[in-house]
């Protein structure tokens, strides 16, 4: 499928896990089966937190919201890889190619987003309860949803129309599980300064500064649960944050493996790994994460099932 060197790509050929073609049906099933479980997981989230008045927090609004964006952020990219794995390769064409990028790059960036804003709403719920009210008003919440929308549109777009206007020539394999920046960046030829610079910037926006407003609420955080004298009351108050913390730790340390670590020595192989962990497993993990570290909603998860078996009876 490799063109020659001074052919124009106007289509890309996808392969995954090409040196073990016999890992392909094992590795259908595994990750079949972990999309099954995101969509199972993130959905029965969304529909508890609808159903449940306990839930019907600021906290629970954003966590809702991260459990759909989810499920649209893992099927951008799975059940095609699901595909490359019993074919062995997939040919998208350069507008198909652009289009998952666009919806990847859109998805992953609401979910760097809510993460931030997830983290503000529990510093403004531990070093500010009594203004907590006030400030986490329902029309804060879809203002500050709206914001996340509108911030990742908008860095998808311009990222998006930046990296293809590059000119890709030569090879058209790309040795990944979807048409992500890092492989695609590979084949570009000519002089592509500016607008790797562009993506650069733009990126900057998006996983930096989340991170940073994590960080910086974090340390106002644990500041705020020194300060509480009791050992109880501080681990009661800190338990309303490891799961949020787990999550953030998940997400955010393969991103940043992935996009911020050097060029030299990276292998495809390695690529493939971390793109799986945030691309499969991490959509996977997170409702499971706030269902067994969270109080409120394992109450709420035994609740329903309690209120199902009644039903079920005669």
């Amino acid at each position: 499928m490799a063109g020659r060197n001074d052919t124009v790509v106007t289509e890309f050929f996808l392969t995954a896990f090409p040196e073990h073609p016999e890992w392909g049906l094992p590795l259908f099933l595994v990750f079949l089966s972990f999309y099954l479980l995101t969509l199972l997981g993130n959905t029965g989230m969304v529909i508890l937190i609808r159903v449940d008045g306990r839930l019907h927090t600021p906290m629970y609004f954003f966590l809702g919201h991260l459990s759909f964006v989810d499920i649209c952020y893992s099927s951008v990219t799975v059940p095609q890889m699901l595909a490359m794995l019993l074919e062995r390769g997939a040919v998208l064409s350069y507008t198909r190619c652009a289009a998952q990028f666009f919806l990847f790059t859109f998805f992953a960036s609401i979910d760097c987003y809510l993460l931030a804003i997830m983290a503000y709403d529990r510093y403004v719920a531990v070093c500010r309860p009594l203004l907590y009210v006030t400030v986490m008003t329902e029309k804060a919440r879809w203002g500050l949803l709206a914001a996340a929308y509108a911030a990742g549109f908008s860095s998808a777009f311009v990222r998006t129309v930046t990296a293809f206007t590059l000119s890709f020539c030569g090879t058209n394999e790309i040795d990944f599980i979807f048409c992500d920046l890092p492989p695609l960046l590979k084949l570009t030829c000519g002089d592509s300064y500016t607008q790797e610079v562009v993506i650069i910037v733009f990126a900057i926006f998006v996983m930096p500064l989340c991170v940073l407003v994590i960080l910086v609420s974090y340390v106002f955080i644990i500041v705020a649960i020194m300060r509480i004298r009791s050992a109880g009351g501080r681990a009661k108050t800190f338990s309303t944050c490891a799961s949020h913390l787990t999550a953030v730790s998940l997400f955010f340390g393969t991103l940043i493996f992935m996009y911020l670590r050097g060029n030299s020595g990276q292998s495809s192989e390695e690529d493939r790994a971390v793109s799986v962990l945030y691309t499969v497993v991490t959509p996977m993990l997170n409702p499971f994460i706030y269902s067994l570290r969270n109080k409120e909603v394992k109450e709420a998860v035994v609740k329903a099932l309690s209120r199902s078996k009644s039903r079920g009876r005669p």
